[in-house]
């Protein structure tokens, strides 16, 4: 035998041998990943019930998950297979495996085909091998890897995976399940999510165009984001419907004439999950991952907004709780993906019925404000506003807009964006009975929802401050901006309490007498304010209780108690009612010039009912880690604001703003019969309505409307606060005390003591 067939020989053996030891070795490699010695194989319960493992829940106090966290602040929505359309379907198995259906999890020759082209011959597009049951088995159990080696190592973890999904799922819940999780961007995750977000339709109603968009962005959805890249998008478009050409799912004049149409999105921005309490979890969301307040982050017009957002990082422990907070390994909390359940005060039944009320009454109302406003040239504004003053909010509108902004960094011209704002398009518009499809500029759209008005709403126990329900707004899909904590508005006469228990406190009654008339008073400035009034039935001259002047919001009185003080000492009682905005030390702050929030007015009224104690809102009771561990507990925080006897005092003369004053639709119209003392407040031109009621336990406020101020009814019987804010009270009432499972009931009376009596309080002694 010569040396060369020696080499030849030896060369044979050494090459089988090394062959086998490497199949033998690959083989043990995947026996033990299998039974979980290498690497992360996750339990046989949990791929037979893939979920979320990161995901935070939020809990209504009667243990009702109101929504969740997600990582990246996912929009999911899931859906049945039975809801996606075939097109959804075809364009994902013609795109991403098209062998799908005849394979285990594993794609043999997909495999081989990527570790000969693109792993040793490295040809850029030779295709991938990774089938739909691996691309699931990433996304539900993969992390993120930081380079192309701690990639190579997951591929085996996923491929076993992928085997296991196989066996305990059909084909069509793998698609189902990898549909229902793939993240399309803009907060759209899931194919359900992605429809509506970007074509405003389900997923069952997607056309084979719009499908092989959606399938087209699972190679690369930052790549081939429709919003950013709408031609580059349209391209890879073409590609998923080729390949359902190639499949035979599409006919070649289909693909023909696809192929050339435009990508049209109807698309809408989405910011938060659905379902109950989305204002409620958007402000939750933002105060628990609110960073330490820097003040070179803030600007210069942002003073007040620096000095409130330090106090809460400082005085607040759940603003910041997750900054604040470290988990074992010292890395702060991450509500996105740390599995945190947070308990909230919200009941899931008051909730319903807040959101309930709202949409009722500002259905009713809108009809109303549409009716007055019809065929005016100046709608949805104040018939005092001049043309370039509608123009000017209309341009600021325009110019805040996503699509003045995409248009911007497109490299669009000004004229040229404003010239496309003004021209006719198809498009979708809100109403309160679903999308409506028709054909306005978008300069015309913005102008229409302007038309719509706004509300805030918020409800606490006054006893425990406990924060029962909480609205927003009317639409969160739609007007996302938070009318209870972020919007602050100006609140007319439901300031006139806090300066009439300056009053009490100072030693006056409710029965002192007073002349009525009219009041100069001389401001900072050394000018005469003289305010007017809205009351009837009086003449001038006639002696009057303070009783009366608060039941009929009668701004004489109001002025005539303001001049017994300082408007600085006003400021000081309203700042220690929890008002943190500035206040201007001015004679006419009696009147409710300031600017406050619902959540402010709600807590500072619930000294009225609790005998001067004033409880901050509650939002959480606790948080929980994933494991159970509690890491948080929270509880309400008093202040005593005034002595009892001046809460006495208050709820007296409160009590008749309701059983014969301002607000007293809400015994005549509404038929509420229980204890209650309350305030309306309507601002100058009907721009703000407002009402805050209290039972003995527990305390409402109610905000209506106009995005601007100078949108708001031309007539004041629909524009004063007891036609646009108190019928939602009202409503949510009615209903709240139907409920006898919430223990608020209609026979609970104030705690004053039965010695006290208001009516002689003007003599020596009001205690008998």
């Amino acid at each position: 035998m010569t040396v060369k067939s020696n080499l030849r020989s030896n060369f044979t053996r050494y090459f089988w041998l090394a062959f086998s030891v490497g199949i033998f070795f690959i083989l043990l490699i995947f026996t033990f990943i299998s039974m979980g010695w290498i690497g992360y194989l996750p339990p046989i319960d949990e791929l037979q019930n893939p979920k979320n493992k990161y995901a935070t829940e939020v809990y209504s106090s009667d243990l009702k998950i109101l929504g969740k966290y997600y990582y990246s602040k996912e929009n999911r929505v899931a859906v049945h297979y039975n809801e996606i359309s075939s097109n959804v379907v075809n364009a994902l198995v013609a795109t991403e495996d098209a062998r799908y259906y005849d394979h285990s999890g594993i794609d043999g020759r997909a495999l081989t085909r990527a570790i000969v082209k693109t792993g040793i011959l490295q040809l850029k597009s030779s295709g991938g091998g990774s089938t739909i049951t691996q691309q699931l088995a990433k996304q539900l159990y993969s992390p993120s890897a930081d380079n192309i080696i701690e990639r190579a190592l997951q591929k085996p973890i996923e491929w076993v995976i992928s085997v296991k999904l196989e066996k305990l799922y059909t084909k069509e819940e793998i698609i189902t399940m990898y549909l229902n999780k793939f993240d399309f961007l803009n907060n759209a995750v899931g194919i359900k999510s992605a429809a509506q977000i970007y074509f405003s339709t389900t997923p069952a109603k997607l056309k084979i165009e719009e499908a092989a968009t959606l399938i087209g962005m699972c190679k690369n959805p930052s790549l081939f984001n429709p919003v950013r890249f709408n031609e580059r998008t349209k391209g890879r478009r073409n590609v998923v419907l080729h390949q359902m050409l190639k499949a035979d799912y599409i006919t070649e004049e289909q693909y023909d004439s696809l192929k050339n149409i435009p990508l049209t999105l109807h698309y809408q921005k989405a910011d938060h999950k659905l379902g109950q309490a989305a204002y409620f979890r958007e402000y939750l969301r933002m105060i628990l991952t609110a960073k330490e307040p820097v003040k070179s982050d803030y600007a210069d017009w942002q003073e007040q907004k620096y000095k409130e957002d330090r106090w809460a990082w400082d005085n607040n422990p759940l603003y910041g709780f997750c900054n604040k907070n470290t988990k074992p390994d010292g890395t702060p909390y991450n509500i996105y993906s740390d599995g945190l359940k947070i308990y909230t005060t919200i009941d899931s039944r008051m909730q319903q019925y807040a959101e309930e009320a709202v949409d009722e009454h500002m259905q009713s109302l809108q009809k109303t404000f549409f009716k007055e406003k019809k065929g005016r040239s100046y709608a949805p504004f104040s018939r005092r506003m001049k043309q370039e003053d509608i123009d000017m909010i209309l341009n600021r509108s325009m110019k805040q807009s996503d699509r003045y902004y995409r248009m911007k960094a497109a490299g669009y011209s000004s004229e040229e964006i404003e010239k496309s704002f003004r021209k006719p398009i198809e498009m979708e518009v809100f109403s309160y009975h679903g999308r409506v499809d028709t054909i306005l500029s978008p300069m015309d759209s913005i102008r229409y929802h302007k038309h719509f008005l706004r509300c805030g709403f918020m409800s606490m126990d006054a006893r425990s401050g406990h924060v029962k329900a909480y609205v927003g707004g009317s639409d969160f899909g739609e007007f996302q901006y938070d009318m209870v904590n972020v919007g602050r508005r100006q609140v007319g006469s439901t300031v006139k309490p806090y300066l009439y228990t300056l009053a009490m406190e100072e030693g006056m009654w409710p029965c002192d007498k007073t002349t009525w008339q009219p009041v100069t008073l001389i401001d900072g400035n050394g000018h005469p304010w003289s305010p007017k009034t809205t009351t009837k039935g009086k003449k001038v001259g006639d002696v009057v209780s303070l009783r009366w002047g608060l039941s009929n919001s009668d701004n004489w009185i109001s002025a005539y108690l303001m001049s017994l003080f300082t408007p600085d000492a006003l400021v000081k009682l309203m700042h220690s009612f929890g008002i943190q905005n500035k206040l201007d030390p001015v004679v006419s702050l009696c009147l409710g010039p300031c600017e406050i929030s619902v959540a402010e007015m709600v807590d500072a009224y619930t000294a009225f009912p609790n005998k001067g104690i004033r409880v901050e809102p509650l939002y959480v009771t606790r948080i929980e880690d994933a494991n159970g561990n509690v890491i948080g507990t929270f509880t309400p925080q008093m202040h005593e604001i005034f002595s009892e006897t001046t809460a006495y005092k208050m709820i007296y003369m409160m009590r008749a703003v309701v059983d014969g004053g301002t607000g007293g639709r809400i015994r005549s119209r509404y038929g509420l019969t229980m204890p209650m003392g309350g305030k309306t407040g309507t601002t100058q031109n009907n721009s703000d309505g407002w009402f805050m009621g209290y039972t003995p336990s527990l305390v409402s406020g109610v905000w209506v409307g106009g995005e601007d101020r100078s949108i708001h009814f031309d007539n004041i019987a629909e524009g004063q606060g007891a036609s646009m804010a108190l019928p939602i009270w009202a409503l949510y009432m009615k209903k709240v005390l139907n409920n006898s499972e919430l223990g608020y009931s209609v026979t609970e009376q104030f705690d004053i003591p039965s010695s006290f009596n208001a009516n002689s309080g003007c003599e020596a002694n009001a205690f008998e």
